[in-house]
């Protein structure tokens, strides 16, 4: 099980670093990728956790649903951080003064409720499609699926610390963006 878990963690981590820290750090992130690439990744994840899961062929039905909201999930944040970098990428040319100046906050907040209810949504489907797959697992299943969430979110954390270090106002920004809503899929298999 261990040697199982460890190879599926590497296999994830190898495929990611590749992919992360090959772009240069003012273009790293999911932006920077192309759409395929960003697929592949979801692909890739969504492999693993079966692997690791060793599904039954009483729970295999179940899993199309699963890896469905997984990957509708990963495309949807996807296409909001590309929104993302394209404002900051508009305001890149803009000082402070200009962007404090002009900003609106009531479109940033009409902007916010849209993605967070876009966000809502998916994680609703996720939590429906994995709920029946869940309800099968056996115990040795569920403490295979905590341990290489765990993994992962180690992984991420280090990877994250890499990303921004040494980019003056990042690690505040990422602080920011990192509360418990801001769950990873790995995380929201966890919950």
């Amino acid at each position: 099980m261990l040697k199982l878990l460890a190879a599926g963690a590497t296999a994830l981590f190898v495929t990611l670093s590749q992919a992360a820290f090959a772009q240069a750090p003012s273009t790293m992130g999911p932006a920077s990728l192309s759409p395929q690439n960003l697929a592949d990744l979801t692909d890739a994840r969504v492999a693993i956790v079966k692997a690791v899961l060793q599904l039954t062929p009483d729970q295999e039905k179940y899993w199309p649903a699963v890896a469905d909201a997984i990957r509708v999930r990963a495309q949807n944040r996807n296409a909001r951080i590309a929104r993302i970098a394209e404002t900051v990428g508009k305001m890149s040319n803009e000082s402070t003064s200009d962007i404090l100046r002009d900003r609106d906050p009531i479109a940033f907040l009409d902007r916010r409720a849209e993605a967070l209810a876009q966000r809502s949504q998916d994680l609703k489907k996720l939590a429906d499609a994995w709920r029946p797959l869940y309800a099968t697992l056996s115990a040795e299943q569920k403490q295979r699926l905590a341990s290489l969430t765990l993994f992962a979110l180690h992984q991420m954390g280090n990877a994250m610390e890499h990303a921004v270090s040494g980019q003056p106002g990042m690690q505040h920004m990422m602080e920011q963006r990192m509360q418990p809503d801001d769950d990873d899929d790995w995380l929201v298999i966890m919950r």
